[in-house]
């Protein structure tokens, strides 16, 4: 029988029933998939089928859906925890990766319960970190050339290489993207970052790259081909150009704080070093 979890505060989650326990196939790590949902019904039962054995614990979070997509994750054995209103794809995010830690997780994969990212690469990406090769490993749509083939719309296609090398250059990184949603945290990079710190929008996921790099974190990828297709969730133009505002301001904010000049608060945490070579500055919110 699945869990149940019952909220009780932003960041205090409590438990109820047994619990799914798995062996621990990669390195001894504890895997735990999160899926942030809304409204996933339709493609759902794909994308938790094509999971793979190594996953210790799959973890769905709905976000106030107005379909099934609880009733069907629960179905499917899956941890299920519905919040009582919209909190955004952030907010569905900070609740996944709470719930993750809070159950034990060495390594927390992030898969979009929408069958746009390939499940099956769960183990690649997870094995990237859990051997302590990575902090951070992103599954990215532009290596091998996948995001067209996988018919991505063009013009978003367009704006994630504008997006990625303003941010690369900015950043001084030589990431392939920035804005993918499939996304493999080591325990101790999570524990390092402040979500309560980010928006509960589709931004949060480039803020939280954006945070990572900012404490050195050691981040690889993986070519994960993609599927766009008409019950994949996706952000309309007006939402996708406030996003890149938003990664605009974000590269922008990096930058000032790398050199001294400005800590936004999004970067103004108490944090130790994150990576065995890293060498990022201490982030102070006291100094």
């Amino acid at each position: 029988m699945p869990r149940e979890a019952v909220y009780h505060h932003p960041f205090t989650l409590v438990y109820s029933g047994s619990t799914r326990y798995a062996a621990s196939l990669i390195n001894g790590k504890r895997i735990v998939v999160v899926l942030p949902a809304y409204n996933a019904e339709k493609t759902l039962i794909p994308t938790v089928c094509a999971l793979p054995d190594s996953v210790d614990e799959r973890i769905l979070v709905d976000d106030h859906s107005s379909d099934e997509t609880a009733a069907v994750a629960r179905k499917l054995g899956l941890t299920v925890h519905v919040h009582p209103s919209n909190r955004g794809y952030g907010g569905n995010q900070k609740t996944c990766y709470t719930m993750a830690l809070a159950c034990g997780a060495d390594v927390v994969v992030m898969v979009h319960p929408d069958y746009q990212y390939d499940p099956l690469l769960v183990t690649p990406i997870a094995t990237m970190v859990a051997f302590g090769v990575y902090d951070l490993a992103l599954g990215s749509r532009i290596l091998g050339g996948g995001a067209l083939r996988g018919k991505m719309p063009r013009y978003k296609y367009v704006a994630n290489r504008f997006l990625t090398l303003f941010q690369n250059l900015l950043m001084g990184g030589k990431l392939s993207e920035y804005h993918t949603g499939f996304r493999a945290f080591s325990r101790e990079l999570l524990a390092a970052l402040p979500p309560e710190r980010n928006s509960d929008d589709f931004v949060f996921d480039n803020e939280v790259l954006t945070q990572a790099c900012l404490l050195g974190a050691r981040i690889g990828e993986i070519s994960c081909p993609t599927r766009y297709f008409p019950e994949a969730s996706s952000i309309n133009c007006w939402r996708s150009f406030v996003y890149g505002l938003g990664v605009l301001r974000n590269s922008v904010l990096f930058r000032l704080a790398k050199w001294g000049i400005y800590t936004a608060p999004m970067f103004a945490f108490r944090a130790r070093r994150i990576g065995k070579n890293s060498e990022s500055p201490m982030l102070d919110s006291h100094r």
